[in-house]
C-alpha cells in the first residue's frame, strides 16, 4: 500500500537558550546566547563590523518563543550567507549584480493600458534620469518581454560603479536587493541614498500594484510578498552600514 502523504516539515530546534546579547570582540560585534558566540552553519563566530546589524540579529534571537524558526531571521539568514559564502570573494556576486543591469525591470514596460504606462513613465523614468546623472548610463526601453540590447558603454559604466563595491557585505547586501527588486538600478539607487527602501520597494512592485488595484490580491501571495519586504528590510539594513556610495554624494 503507498503512502501518498507529503512529506512532514522538519521539526524545529526548541530554544535553548534565555539571555541574547551583543559583544565587541576580536572578529566584530557578536552575537552571544546564554554567553556563548552563535555560530554560521559553517561554524565562524556570527559577528559583524556593524553594531546596528549585530543588534537586529539578537533581536531575531530574542524573539523566538518555544522553537528557532529560520524563516523570521532575515537578517540572520543574509549574513551567515555572507560569513560562509560571500566574504571571502565578493566578485562573483557583484557581477552577477552586473548583468542584472543588462535586463534590468526598469527598462521593460507595459504598451496597455494607458494609466499603467503613465504610472510606470511617472515614477520609474526619474530613476532613470538619475542613472544618466549619477552613473553616465543612458539606457533602451522596450514594450513587452522582447529583449532590447544595452548600450556598452553603459553596461560598463554601471560595472565601474560596482567596483566600488569591494568587500562581502555591501556586495550580498546589494545583490539581495536587486534580486528582490529585479532592478540593479533600484538597488544602486537604495545604496545612493537617492531612494529610500520602502519606496523602492513600492516602485519594484508597481505593476503587482496596479494588478491588485483591478482584480484585488490573493492572501497567499500577499504572505509570500511580506516575507521578500522583510528580506528587502534586512538587506538594506546591511547595505547602509557598508554602501560606499552615501560617502561619495
Amino acid at each position: 500500500m503507498s503512502n501518498n502523504q507529503p512529506f512532514a516539515r522538519p521539526e524545529l530546534p526548541k530554544r535553548f537558550y534565555r539571555e541574547v546579547a551583543v559583544a565587541e570582540t576580536a572578529a566584530g560585534h557578536a552575537v552571544l546566547l546564554d554567553g556563548r558566540p552563535v555560530k554560521t552553519p559553517a561554524r565562524r563566530s556570527l559577528a559583524v563590523p556593524a553594531r546596528d546589524v549585530a543588534e537586529a540579529i539578537a533581536r531575531e534571537w530574542d524573539g523566538q518563543s518555544e522553537r528557532i524558526d529560520p524563516a523570521t531571521m532575515p537578517v540572520t539568514r543574509l549574513v551567515n550567507t555572507i560569513l560562509d559564502g560571500v566574504l571571502a570573494d565578493p566578485g562573483p556576486v557583484r557581477a552577477e549584480i552586473g548583468r542584472f543591469a543588462e535586463t534590468d525591470m526598469l527598462f521593460y514596460r507595459a504598451d496597455a493600458p494607458e494609466r499603467l504606462v503613465t504610472r510606470q513613465r511617472e515614477l520609474w523614468d526619474p530613476l532613470l534620469a538619475w542613472a544618466e546623472e549619477r552613473l553616465g548610463a543612458r539606457f533602451l526601453l522596450a514594450e513587452g518581454v522582447m529583449h532590447v540590447a544595452q548600450p556598452q558603454a553603459s553596461l560598463a559604466a554601471v560595472k565601474a560603479h560596482l567596483e566600488r563595491f569591494d568587500e562581502g557585505f555591501g556586495v550580498a547586501a546589494l545583490h539581495q536587493v536587486t534580486t528582490l527588486t529585479g532592478s540593479a538600478l533600484l538597488a544602486l539607487a537604495v545604496a545612493d541614498g537617492r531612494l529610500p527602501a520602502e519606496e523602492a520597494w513600492a516602485l519594484a512592485n508597481l505593476e503587482e500594484d496596479w494588478n491588485i488595484e483591478q482584480w484585488g490580491a490573493d492572501d497567499e501571495a500577499m504572505a509570500l510578498r511580506e516575507r521578500r519586504r522583510q528580506e528587502m528590510q534586512a538587506a538594506t539594513l546591511v547595505l547602509a552600514a557598508h554602501s560606499p556610495m552615501t560617502e561619495q554624494t
